[in-house]
């Protein structure tokens, strides 16, 4: 079995940047604009900080992504011939898809809560008395996704983990005996 060092690397790196950035957002700095002073301020805190980690988290997707793609070329034979592994790739696949889905929806939300740098909010995401609808609406849903992106990614963490686990070699001989005898 040959060594997907790069791949795994640009798969956890990217996967922990992805997760741990969207987490310390919704945990700190969307509260934390909130305490900036006055309700103008909150949204130009929020928006200065998601904006500039909105570069940081394409990178780290886009490494992921890259790595998610190496693992999978790395590991063709174990997906088609142990048993649980393809059925696990599946899973992943499914939780990455939404957790991009999550993230793009996220950023066109974050984009209509941007466009007005200094729109008054209470924090980046609850609107104000004075919040214009449309971006109040944005926020909203963004209160949600906050948590909705982190929890997918750290299920990702979590699959990828069981992934690690099926190469031990008593599960790799172990699922290549179940998908030849069929149990």
């Amino acid at each position: 079995m040959a060594r997907d060092t790069l791949s795994r690397s640009l798969h956890d790196l990217g996967l922990s940047a992805w997760f741990g950035g969207t987490l310390a957002n919704a945990v700190a700095l969307n509260d934390a604009a909130g305490k900036a002073g006055d309700d103008s301020a909150a949204g130009r805190v929020a928006n200065t900080g998601w904006d500039a980690w909105t570069p940081v988290n394409a990178v780290a997707i886009g490494a992921h992504l890259v790595g998610d793609v190496g693992q999978i070329i790395g590991n063709k034979g174990r997906i088609a011939g142990q048993r649980g592994v393809g059925s696990m790739s599946i899973v992943k696949t499914g939780l990455t898809a939404a957790a991009l889905g999550a993230t793009a929806y996220s950023r066109v939300l974050g984009r209509q809560v941007s466009e007005q740098t200094d729109v008054p909010v209470g924090d980046a995401t609850n609107p104000s008395f004075q919040t214009p609808e449309k971006v109040a609406k944005a926020q909203r849903q963004l209160k949600v996704l906050q948590w909705v992106v982190p929890a997918l990614t750290g299920a990702l963490v979590v699959v990828s983990a069981f992934a690690g686990e099926q190469q031990r070699s008593s599960e790799v001989s172990k699922g290549l005996l179940g998908k030849v005898t069929g149990r």
